[in-house]
């Protein structure tokens, strides 16, 4: 059974990708920055331990080394390097800077642009030519785009064409990789993932991205502000992509077993979610109203509604969205399409979520009582 690498191993998709490789006896390297507070180890079994309500499983089958990204070998020692490299695999390459903003700028071009070139230097010196390379990108990455945005390369453009510096980021790394496919055979394939929510069948949502992060500004205000009214610069008819954490796992699953998969792969839902559908959840969770209101100026909006207008920075960018993504080369490894969020599913990762908001603020009353 061959081997997976992954870098960014502590991350949302990555560690609940690693907790179904572990449960299928896959040996998995996980390359994790360690911080001021906490090791490499303590980090990555810290995620594995939140993929899920319960302790993380079996990593009798799981190493974890401390890296960092930009430097030589990834600050690794050479023979650790040829130990980890050694034999057939899989590497994925999670690590990336989610910031978005233009005052980050220098830092998420560093990250998602000289991270990628290097990282796919140290696979170039280290990996056999029989190994993989995976590069995990998003769906985004399509930008300001009105069409269908198909399995391909697109090339690079400037800002203007993109909501903001993160998706502009995602595009030139793509194009980082064209390049080492291109010029030196490299072995590379593209993972373009649209926004990743809650596990689809359980509910347990572990992240706050996104919609989720809406959610928590909104429960924040709600318990703040109890029963107001409030509109929000939001299309109710546009739609949001998201597909489950379960769906995600499943598919990278797939591309791990299968032999030969197409260069790029749109990891997308084939049916999108309204936002009128995403505020009714939210609604129906929280004493609050809100009024999806497409064309709303912010002269007009009082203080409640500006304060909310401040806190969608990021999010306010999507509220206005209708992307049509291509699957043809997904559905030739999987059956795309299946298990996808609707109403219902939408509805219970968001109770999960919001619940445990709730429990976290009862906690701190608790305390402060």
């Amino acid at each position: 059974m061959k081997k997976i690498i992954i870098n960014g191993a502590n991350g949302y998709v990555a560690s609940n990708f690693i907790n179904k490789l572990l449960d299928q006896n896959y040996k998995v390297i996980a390359l994790v920055r360690s911080s001021s507070k906490y090791s490499s180890d303590e980090r990555m079994k810290d995620a594995l331990s939140e993929t899920g309500e319960s302790e993380y499983g079996n990593t009798k089958n799981l190493k974890v080394y401390s890296y960092s990204l930009l430097d030589d070998n990834f600050s690794i020692p050479q023979k650790h390097m040829e130990d980890i490299f050694s034999g057939d695999v899989d590497y994925f390459h999670f690590a990336a800077s989610l910031k978005y903003d233009l005052k980050t700028k220098d830092e998420i071009f560093k990250t998602n642009l000289d991270g990628v070139e290097n990282s796919i230097k140290v696979y170039s010196k280290y990996a056999k030519k029989s190994s993989r390379f995976f590069f995990i990108s998003t769906a985004y990455s399509c930008g300001i785009f009105p069409g269908l945005f198909k399995e391909q390369f697109y090339a690079n453009e400037d800002i203007s064409r993109f909501r903001n510096y993160y998706e502009l980021s995602k595009r030139v790394a793509e194009n980082i990789v064209k390049k080492h496919i291109d010029k030196s055979g490299l072995n590379g394939h593209i993972i373009r993932l649209s926004q990743v929510v809650g596990n689809n069948k359980t509910g347990v949502t572990k992240t706050d991205y996104g919609i989720f992060d809406f959610a928590k500004r909104i429960h924040n205000l709600a318990y703040k502000y109890p029963n107001r009214t409030v509109r929000v610069k939001v299309d109710p008819d546009s739609t949001q992509n998201l597909i489950p954490i379960d769906t995600v796992v499943g598919y990278l699953m797939k591309t791990v077993e299968v032999n030969k998969v197409p260069v790029i792969m749109n990891f997308v839902a084939k049916n999108p979610i309204k936002n009128t559908h995403i505020i009714n959840s939210i609604c129906k969770l929280l004493p609050i109203k809100i009024i999806p209101t497409k064309n709303i100026d912010r002269e007009d909006m009082d203080a409640l509604e500006r304060l909310i207008s401040v806190g969608m920075s990021f999010t306010g960018s999507y509220a206005n969205t209708n992307l049509l993504f291509d699957t043809k080369q997904l559905d030739k490894i999987v059956s795309s399409g299946d298990n996808e969020v609707n109403e219902d599913t939408l509805f219970k990762m968001m109770e999960y979520f919001i619940n445990k908001l709730l429990e976290k603020k009862r906690i701190v009353l608790n305390l402060d009582s």
